[in-house]
């Protein structure tokens, strides 16, 4: 996979994501409610949180913001990176998308200025609007450009390190609802808003960057073409490593 490869889908993408969270941000705007099927979700877990559950739901959430998702961010830039200079370009652009979007998102939450569900029902501290989810966001953009960072550089095994790293982003908007810190919509607002901005991040990625930056993933079995060491060896080439750049007498 080329990251130019992607950027006619990242614009489809980036528009349908972009279009259905507006379409929710003017629900929620012209209802400030739980909207459908918010109350359900929320009566659902409150009936659902055995001690056991509730802590293992706490530490999940808990990598969803802080200091966890920058250093994943900065994971993805290293893999995503093929010389050293690279990978810190890489590592420095994703930080700097995850910074950029959670500033967007603020600014978001702060037009929008949804509350958050019933503090009685919260098993966790929160603090500030409710839409989009701010720990939904910040974990969706981070599995996206791990995943995006995977796909692109990333062998054997990269389809089960990718499912793994999207069940963490998923599980941890999820938990949001489940400690009743957010409303369901919330989470899918997070969703949306994380789709979007990470479009248009590999939008921009596509069009600025360097064609070589980040080269295309090896197959099992195939070597890098990129890497020196895979490069081919011509056939005339002098096998004796001491007797490298001489022609063999005749």
């Amino acid at each position: 996979m080329r990251l130019r490869n992607l950027a006619e889908p990242a614009v489809t993408v980036a528009l349908g994501a972009w279009l259905a969270f507006a379409v929710l941000a003017a629900l929620v705007i012209s209802d400030q409610g739980p909207l459908f099927p918010d109350l359900d979700l929320l009566s659902w877990s409150v009936g659902h949180r055995p001690p056991v559950a509730v802590a293992l739901a706490r530490g999940l959430t808990a990598t969803g913001t802080g200091v966890v998702p920058y250093v994943l961010a900065v994971l993805a830039g290293l893999i995503a990176g093929r010389t050293a200079p690279q990978r810190l370009v890489a590592a420095a652009l994703a930080v700097a998308c995850l910074a950029a979007g959670q500033a967007v998102r603020y600014g978001v939450m702060d037009l929008v200025a949804r509350a958050r569900p019933p503090q009685y029902d919260w098993q966790t501290q929160a603090s500030g609007w409710s839409f989009p989810s701010g720990h939904t966001t910040t974990s969706a953009v981070t599995a996206g450009l791990l995943i995006l960072a995977l796909g692109l550089r990333a062998g054997r095994g990269r389809t089960a390190l990718c499912l793994l790293v999207a069940v963490w982003g998923a599980g941890v908007g999820l938990t949001r609802v489940y400690l009743g810190v957010h409303w369901f919509t919330d989470v899918v607002g997070g969703w949306l808003f994380a789709a979007g901005w990470l479009a248009l991040s590999v939008r921009a990625a596509a069009r600025w960057l360097p064609a070589g930056f980040v080269p295309r993933a090896p197959q099992p079995g195939t070597s890098d073409p990129s890497d020196p060491a895979d490069a081919p060896v011509e056939s005339d080439a002098p096998q004796d490593p001491h007797r490298r750049g001489r022609s063999r007498s005749a």
